[in-house]
């Protein structure tokens, strides 16, 4: 996505997968990046211009509670604080729809502070809150779905990543019901739209996500043709259920048409 004015950015989390992207893309597309280190005394100091908040954990969360409470919040409670910015985008996670009967950014969000396994949730939920009880202008919200694309680390918990690694390998198991499905968003859509959200967005918070559902069985036997992999799929296989996620208003804003991720000629 073209048009946009050359601007100033800081990529808080700019080691991780989608933030190490979203600093090439910037850069391509002309921008001035600062890609922010890992505890850098300057985020504080400096003028950051538009900052994209990428700072967060993802499989390990369950096993690092108050490192997750650090990425989550913390920094971003300092940043907000202390730091000058002309704009801040947090990135959150359209898993705070869990539970949900509604996916569109208004909804009514359920939780369930006693059960471990929302931590990411209520932390992201928390990182939200503060970014729209801060007071300060320009602070906005998106929220991502499943992001896949070339150079995915298995060890992220990421689901097709780790299919995909096994299919690398010749053989595939999936231990999830096939008929389980999921919305999936591509890192080159996610890298292009975050920028545009950051300098024009009109609302404080944007599903970020395809609106659409592929199935664990589409990924598998994509992957099996791909790789030429044989599979298996584990019996009892439990069945994953997340709604489809809303993104009118991506779409109306900004007419975002989502690219395909199978089929679609590219290799991982």
């Amino acid at each position: 996505m073209t048009g946009l004015p050359p601007s100033t950015f800081t990529v808080l989390g700019a080691s991780g997968y989608i933030g190490s992207r979203l600093v090439a893309h910037l850069r391509a597309q002309g921008h001035t990046v600062w890609a922010a280190t890992r505890g850098d005394a300057e985020v504080l100091t400096r003028p950051l211009g538009h900052v994209i908040y990428c700072v967060g954990l993802t499989a390990d969360f369950r096993s690092r509670p108050f490192d997750t409470v650090d990425a989550h919040v913390g920094l971003l409670a300092e940043v907000l604080r202390r730091a000058q910015f002309d704009s801040l985008l947090y990135l959150s996670s359209t898993r705070v729809y869990m539970g949900a009967a509604s996916t569109q950014e208004g909804a009514v969000l359920s939780v369930r502070p006693g059960d471990p396994s929302y931590l990411y949730n209520l932390t992201k939920l928390t990182g939200e809150c503060l970014c729209h009880a801060s007071g300060r202008a320009g602070v906005r919200v998106a929220r991502l779905s499943n992001v896949v694309g070339p150079g995915m680390d298995a060890a992220s918990g990421n689901l097709v990543a780790d299919l995909l690694r096994q299919a690398r390998q010749g053989h595939i198991v999936l231990r999830s019901d096939p008929q389980s499905a999921k919305d999936y968003v591509h890192v080159a859509d996610v890298v292009d739209w975050l920028p545009r959200i950051a300098l024009v967005g009109r609302a404080s918070i944007y599903n970020v996500a395809s609106g659409e559902q592929t199935t664990h069985r589409q990924w598998l036997e994509w992957l099996a043709n791909t790789y030429s992999a044989t599979f298996a799929i584990t019996e009892p296989a439990p069945w994953q259920d997340f709604a489809p996620i809303d993104v009118t208003r991506g779409h109306d804003e900004f007419g975002w048409v989502p690219r395909r991720i199978l089929g679609a000629g590219e290799t991982w």
